[in-house]
Protein backbone atom coordinates (compact mmCIF):
# COMPACT_ATOMS: atom_id res chain seq x y z
CA UNK A 1 0.00 0.00 0.00
CA UNK A 2 1.54 3.23 -1.25
CA UNK A 3 0.86 6.15 0.91
CA UNK A 4 2.78 8.83 -1.25
CA UNK A 5 0.62 11.63 -2.46
CA UNK A 6 1.99 14.14 -4.75
CA UNK A 7 0.30 17.78 -3.56
CA UNK A 8 -0.18 19.87 -6.88
CA UNK A 9 -1.58 23.49 -6.15
CA UNK A 10 -3.24 24.49 -9.68
CA UNK A 11 -3.92 27.77 -8.65
CA UNK A 12 -6.47 29.54 -11.12
CA UNK A 13 -7.32 26.98 -13.78
CA UNK A 14 -10.14 27.11 -16.61
CA UNK A 15 -12.45 24.24 -15.48
CA UNK A 16 -12.40 22.74 -18.83
CA UNK A 17 -8.61 22.55 -18.51
CA UNK A 18 -8.61 21.17 -15.35
CA UNK A 19 -10.71 18.29 -16.19
CA UNK A 20 -8.87 16.98 -18.98
CA UNK A 21 -5.51 17.38 -16.58
CA UNK A 22 -7.44 15.29 -14.29
CA UNK A 23 -8.44 12.76 -16.73
CA UNK A 24 -5.24 12.48 -17.71
CA UNK A 25 -3.45 11.67 -14.04
CA UNK A 26 -6.70 9.50 -13.62
CA UNK A 27 -5.77 7.41 -17.06
CA UNK A 28 -2.69 7.12 -16.12
CA UNK A 29 -3.08 5.74 -12.57
CA UNK A 30 -5.73 3.69 -13.86
CA UNK A 31 -3.11 2.34 -16.53
CA UNK A 32 -0.77 1.15 -13.82
CA UNK A 33 -3.01 -0.62 -12.09
CA UNK A 34 -3.88 -2.24 -15.31
CA UNK A 35 -0.36 -3.34 -15.66
CA UNK A 36 0.15 -4.72 -12.44
CA UNK A 37 -2.37 -6.91 -12.71
CA UNK A 38 -1.88 -8.16 -16.42
CA UNK A 39 1.55 -8.72 -15.48
CA UNK A 40 0.62 -9.89 -11.67
CA UNK A 41 3.48 -7.26 -10.75
CA UNK A 42 2.98 -5.08 -7.52
CA UNK A 43 4.53 -1.99 -8.32
CA UNK A 44 2.85 1.11 -6.48
CA UNK A 45 0.35 3.46 -7.74
CA UNK A 46 0.38 6.99 -7.78
CA UNK A 47 -1.78 9.47 -5.49
CA UNK A 48 -2.55 12.93 -5.89
CA UNK A 49 -4.05 15.98 -3.91
CA UNK A 50 -4.87 18.49 -6.27
CA UNK A 51 -6.02 22.00 -5.37
CA UNK A 52 -7.51 24.78 -7.49
CA UNK A 53 -9.70 27.33 -7.93
CA UNK A 54 -11.92 27.61 -11.09
CA UNK A 55 -13.27 31.02 -12.67
CA UNK A 56 -17.13 30.71 -12.46
CA UNK A 57 -18.61 27.46 -13.95
CA UNK A 58 -22.09 25.24 -13.01
CA UNK A 59 -21.14 22.03 -13.49
CA UNK A 60 -23.96 19.07 -14.04
CA UNK A 61 -23.37 15.66 -12.00
CA UNK A 62 -24.84 12.59 -13.88
CA UNK A 63 -27.87 12.35 -11.70
CA UNK A 64 -28.55 16.04 -11.75
CA UNK A 65 -31.40 17.52 -13.87
CA UNK A 66 -30.57 20.39 -15.85
CA UNK A 67 -33.56 22.62 -15.05
CA UNK A 68 -31.83 23.03 -11.76
CA UNK A 69 -29.44 25.34 -13.56
CA UNK A 70 -31.97 28.64 -13.77
CA UNK A 71 -29.94 30.82 -16.87
CA UNK A 72 -30.25 30.40 -20.40
CA UNK A 73 -27.20 31.00 -22.74
CA UNK A 74 -27.78 34.86 -22.33
CA UNK A 75 -27.80 34.44 -18.95
CA UNK A 76 -24.45 32.65 -18.38
CA UNK A 77 -22.84 35.43 -20.63
CA UNK A 78 -24.31 38.18 -18.10
CA UNK A 79 -22.38 36.45 -15.23
CA UNK A 80 -19.45 35.87 -17.18
CA UNK A 81 -20.08 31.75 -16.62
CA UNK A 82 -20.20 28.65 -18.50
CA UNK A 83 -21.88 25.30 -17.67
CA UNK A 84 -20.50 21.31 -17.91
CA UNK A 85 -22.59 18.07 -18.04
CA UNK A 86 -19.94 15.97 -16.24
CA UNK A 87 -19.15 12.27 -14.63
CA UNK A 88 -19.30 12.40 -11.62
CA UNK A 89 -22.06 11.76 -9.15
CA UNK A 90 -24.43 14.16 -7.92
CA UNK A 91 -26.22 17.24 -9.06
CA UNK A 92 -25.69 20.62 -10.27
CA UNK A 93 -23.08 22.64 -8.30
CA UNK A 94 -20.88 26.06 -8.66
CA UNK A 95 -17.30 26.86 -8.65
CA UNK A 96 -15.43 30.14 -8.56
CA UNK A 97 -13.23 32.54 -7.32
CA UNK A 98 -12.50 32.21 -3.54
CA UNK A 99 -13.73 28.88 -3.58
CA UNK A 100 -10.89 25.84 -2.74
CA UNK A 101 -12.05 23.50 -4.97
CA UNK A 102 -9.91 19.51 -4.29
CA UNK A 103 -9.28 16.53 -6.29
CA UNK A 104 -7.90 14.09 -4.82
CA UNK A 105 -6.85 10.95 -7.46
CA UNK A 106 -6.43 8.35 -4.85
CA UNK A 107 -5.78 4.49 -5.77
CA UNK A 108 -8.26 3.26 -2.52
CA UNK A 109 -6.09 0.39 -3.29
CA UNK A 110 -3.62 2.24 -0.81
CA UNK A 111 -6.14 3.16 1.44
CA UNK A 112 -9.25 1.81 2.13
CA UNK A 113 -11.72 0.18 -0.36
CA UNK A 114 -15.13 1.66 0.51
CA UNK A 115 -16.37 4.78 -1.50
CA UNK A 116 -18.69 5.59 1.42
CA UNK A 117 -15.92 5.55 4.33
CA UNK A 118 -14.04 8.13 1.59
CA UNK A 119 -16.51 10.71 1.24
CA UNK A 120 -17.28 10.85 4.80
CA UNK A 121 -13.58 11.21 5.30
CA UNK A 122 -13.37 13.81 2.71
CA UNK A 123 -16.10 15.33 5.13
CA UNK A 124 -14.26 14.89 8.17
CA UNK A 125 -11.24 16.81 6.65
CA UNK A 126 -13.34 19.75 6.05
CA UNK A 127 -15.58 19.62 9.11
CA UNK A 128 -11.89 19.79 11.23
CA UNK A 129 -10.22 22.38 9.08
CA UNK A 130 -13.86 24.82 10.02
CA UNK A 131 -13.28 23.63 13.74
CA UNK A 132 -9.77 25.32 13.72
CA UNK A 133 -11.99 28.18 12.74
CA UNK A 134 -14.27 28.33 15.56
CA UNK A 135 -17.03 26.74 13.14
CA UNK A 136 -18.92 23.62 14.56
CA UNK A 137 -20.37 21.67 11.32
CA UNK A 138 -21.28 18.10 10.58
CA UNK A 139 -23.26 15.99 8.23
CA UNK A 140 -27.12 16.45 7.01
CA UNK A 141 -28.81 13.10 7.06
CA UNK A 142 -29.39 12.08 3.65
CA UNK A 143 -26.71 14.09 1.84
CA UNK A 144 -23.33 14.42 0.80
CA UNK A 145 -21.18 17.51 1.57
CA UNK A 146 -20.78 19.48 4.97
CA UNK A 147 -23.25 21.23 6.22
CA UNK A 148 -23.73 23.78 9.59
CA UNK A 149 -26.74 23.79 11.79
CA UNK A 150 -27.90 20.70 9.99
CA UNK A 151 -30.07 19.64 12.81
CA UNK A 152 -32.34 22.67 12.67
CA UNK A 153 -34.08 24.99 10.24
CA UNK A 154 -30.39 26.87 9.64
CA UNK A 155 -29.11 24.60 7.89
CA UNK A 156 -26.64 25.65 5.21
CA UNK A 157 -23.85 23.90 3.03
CA UNK A 158 -20.31 25.00 2.76
CA UNK A 159 -18.61 22.04 0.99
CA UNK A 160 -20.40 19.91 -1.74
CA UNK A 161 -18.88 16.87 -3.01
CA UNK A 162 -18.84 14.78 -6.25
CA UNK A 163 -17.08 11.45 -6.58
CA UNK A 164 -16.25 9.11 -9.65
CA UNK A 165 -14.11 5.89 -9.12
CA UNK A 166 -12.96 3.33 -11.49
CA UNK A 167 -11.28 0.17 -10.13
CA UNK A 168 -11.10 1.99 -7.15
CA UNK A 169 -9.48 5.26 -8.70
CA UNK A 170 -10.79 8.36 -7.08
CA UNK A 171 -11.42 11.43 -9.51
CA UNK A 172 -13.25 15.01 -8.83
CA UNK A 173 -13.42 15.65 -5.07
CA UNK A 174 -14.87 18.63 -3.30
CA UNK A 175 -15.67 22.52 -3.35
CA UNK A 176 -15.57 24.53 -0.20
CA UNK A 177 -16.69 27.93 -0.04
CA UNK A 178 -13.97 29.98 1.66
CA UNK A 179 -14.19 33.63 0.19
CA UNK A 180 -17.20 32.72 -2.54
CA UNK A 181 -19.51 34.57 -4.02
CA UNK A 182 -22.93 33.62 -3.01
CA UNK A 183 -24.83 35.20 -4.57
CA UNK A 184 -23.99 32.22 -7.94
CA UNK A 185 -25.71 30.18 -6.04
CA UNK A 186 -28.86 32.01 -6.62
CA UNK A 187 -29.36 30.82 -9.98
CA UNK A 188 -28.96 27.21 -9.37
CA UNK A 189 -30.81 24.78 -7.21
CA UNK A 190 -27.61 23.90 -5.43
CA UNK A 191 -27.28 20.11 -5.55
CA UNK A 192 -31.16 19.68 -6.37
CA UNK A 193 -31.97 20.77 -3.01
CA UNK A 194 -34.42 23.79 -2.98
CA UNK A 195 -35.21 24.70 0.54
CA UNK A 196 -31.87 24.92 2.05
CA UNK A 197 -28.85 27.72 1.92
CA UNK A 198 -25.40 27.89 1.25
CA UNK A 199 -22.91 29.89 3.19
CA UNK A 200 -18.84 30.62 3.42
CA UNK A 201 -16.45 30.59 5.62
CA UNK A 202 -16.39 34.30 4.81
CA UNK A 203 -19.87 34.73 5.58
CA UNK A 204 -19.67 33.01 8.92
CA UNK A 205 -17.12 35.02 10.11
CA UNK A 206 -17.64 38.29 9.23
CA UNK A 207 -14.14 38.45 7.35
CA UNK A 208 -12.29 37.38 4.29
CA UNK A 209 -9.97 34.57 5.16
CA UNK A 210 -6.49 33.42 4.28
CA UNK A 211 -7.02 30.74 1.23
CA UNK A 212 -3.68 30.00 1.74
CA UNK A 213 -3.99 29.43 5.48
CA UNK A 214 -6.97 27.25 4.58
CA UNK A 215 -4.91 24.90 2.36
CA UNK A 216 -2.61 24.62 5.06
CA UNK A 217 -5.01 23.06 7.28
CA UNK A 218 -6.88 21.27 5.23
CA UNK A 219 -3.52 19.33 3.88
CA UNK A 220 -3.11 18.37 7.55
CA UNK A 221 -6.45 17.08 8.15
CA UNK A 222 -6.02 15.01 4.79
CA UNK A 223 -2.53 14.20 5.55
CA UNK A 224 -3.52 12.87 8.98
CA UNK A 225 -7.07 11.19 8.38
CA UNK A 226 -5.79 9.19 5.57
CA UNK A 227 -2.07 8.52 6.77
CA UNK A 228 -0.54 10.02 3.68
CA UNK A 229 2.78 10.89 3.21
CA UNK A 230 2.38 14.51 1.20
CA UNK A 231 5.02 15.37 -1.37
Amino acid sequence: MNKKVFFQDWGKVDYQEAWDRQEAIFAQVVQQKTHNRIHNATLPTDNYLIFVEHPHVYTLGKSGKPEHLLLDDEGLKEKDAVYYKINRGGDITYHGPGQLVGYPILDLDNFFTDIHLYMRTIEEAIIRTLADYGITAGRYPGYTGVWLDADNDRARKICAIGVRASRWVTMHGFAFNVNTDLNYFNHIVPCGIEDKDVTSLQRELGYEVSLYEVKERLKKHFTNLFSMELH
